[in-house]
C-alpha cells in the first residue's frame, strides 16, 4: 500500500475513533443498573446489529465489524499477522485437546487466526502437519506426542503457549514496524512475568520454567529464572530494576490488577499513533484499542451480571484510547 493510500486509511480510521467508548461513555455504563440496560446503552451507541443480542453476541460482533473495516482498507491482512498468531496457537490446543478426547466442540476455535480453524483440524485429525506453516510444525508434533501418549495437557499447553510468543516476538521483530515490534515485546515479556509468578507459587521447579519462558529483550531470562526459583519477592526485586518497575505494585495486588496495568502499558504505547498518518501503525492502533474496549465491556457486563460491586467492577476496567 502506498502513502497516498495509507492517508486515506488513516483518515476513514480517525473518523471511526470518534466512535470508540471514552471515559464518559464508561461512567454512563456504571451508572446503568442492570447488565440488560447496559446491553440497551450499547445499543443506542451504535453496538450489535440486530439490537437483540445478548453480551457475548454482541462482543463477537463488534469484533466483526473491526475486521471488516480493517479489511476494506488494506488489501492483505498478513501485515496485522502479529495480532493473530496468539489465536491460531490457541486453535492448535484446541484442537490437539479435541482429537484427544475424541469430542467435536466447534465454539472452542477463535475465526481471526492466519490458518483457518478447519486446517488445523484436519492436519491434528491425519498427524500431518505439513499442511501448517513452518513456525507451527515442530511445536505442533512434540505437543501433540505429549499429549496423545502422556496425557499431560499442562505440559502441551505450555510447548504451544512458548511457541505462540516466539512467533509472535519473531514476526513482530521482522516487521520492521515499531508499533508491532514493540506490541510482541510487551505481551511477551508480560506472559514470562506471568509464568514466573505462578511457578513460583505452585512450587515449579528450573527445568518447567526454562521450558516455558520465552527469551525477550527486556527481561533477561536467566535471571527471571532465578528470581523464580527464590520466591515472589525476588522476583519483585529484580523487576524493580527493569522497565517493568511499575508492575510490581500491581502484582502485589492481584493477578487482575496486573493484567489491567499490563493492558492499560499497551494503550499507553499505542497513543502516540494517533499522530502518524503515513504509515499502517494508526490502524494497528485501532485494532488493539478496539480489543481493548471490548474487553472493558465484557468485564463490565460480566460485574454488572454477576452482582458485583461497582467499586470492584471499576479496578478491573481498562484506560480507554481515547
Amino acid at each position: 500500500m502506498a502513502d497516498k493510500q495509507y492517508t486515506y486509511a488513516v483518515a476513514r480510521i480517525r473518523s471511526k475513533e470518534n466512535s470508540l467508548l471514552d471515559k464518559s461513555d464508561i461512567d454512563q455504563l456504571m451508572n446503568c443498573k442492570s447488565e440488560k440496560e447496559c446491553l440497551r446503552l450499547l445499543t443506542d451507541k451504535g453496538w450489535g446489529k440486530s439490537g437483540e443480542e445478548n453480551a457475548e453476541q454482541l462482543l463477537y460482533v463488534e469484533r466483526e465489524k473491526t475486521w471488516e473495516l480493517i479489511s476494506e482498507l488494506v488489501e492483505d491482512l498478513s501485515v496485522f499477522n502479529t495480532f493473530l498468531y496468539s489465536n491460531d496457537f490457541h486453535n492448535l490446543k484446541a484442537a490437539i485437546k479435541q482429537v484427544y478426547t475424541d469430542s467435536n466442540f466447534n465454539d472452542i476455535f477463535i475465526s481471526q487466526g492466519t490458518v483457518a480453524p478447519e486446517v488445523i483440524v484436519n492436519a491434528v485429525k491425519a498427524h500431518n502437519f505439513t499442511a501448517l506453516p513452518e513456525h507451527m510444525r515442530l511445536c505442533s508434533e512434540e505437543a501433540y506426542q505429549v499429549q496423545m501418549h502422556t496425557g499431560d495437557s499442562q505440559l502441551c499447553d505450555v510447548i504451544i503457549d512458548k511457541a505462540a510468543l516466539e512467533t509472535m516476538l519473531k514476526k513482530g521483530k521482522e516487521s520492521n514496524n515499531k508499533l508491532f515490534s514493540q506490541y510482541a515485546e510487551l505481551k511477551v515479556a508480560v506472559a514470562n512475568i506471568n509464568i514466573a509468578i505462578r511457578s513460583c507459587k505452585t512450587g515449579k521447579g528450573k527445568e518447567f520454567l526454562e521450558r516455558a519462558l520465552a527469551e525477550c529483550e527486556s527481561l533477561n531470562k536467566s535471571s527471571l529464572t532465578i528470581a523464580a526459583l527464590q520466591g515472589a519477592e525476588a522476583i519483585y526485586q529484580y523487576l524493580l530494576n527493569t522497565v517493568y518497575a511499575d508492575a510490581v505494585s500491581a502484582l502485589k495486588e492481584s493477578p487482575s490488577a496486573f493484567e489491567r496495568w499490563s493492558d492499560n502499558l499497551i494503550i499507553k504505547h499505542i497513543r502516540p499513533q494517533k499522530y502518524n498518518p503515513f504509515t499502517i501503525s494508526p490502524l494497528a492502533a485501532y485494532i488493539l484499542a478496539r480489543e481493548n474496549e471490548i474487553k472493558t465491556v465484557r468485564i463490565l457486563l460480566s460485574g454488572k451480571r454477576n452482582d458485583i460491586s461497582d467499586d470492584s467492577i471499576r479496578e478491573r476496567l481498562r484506560e480507554m484510547y481515547v
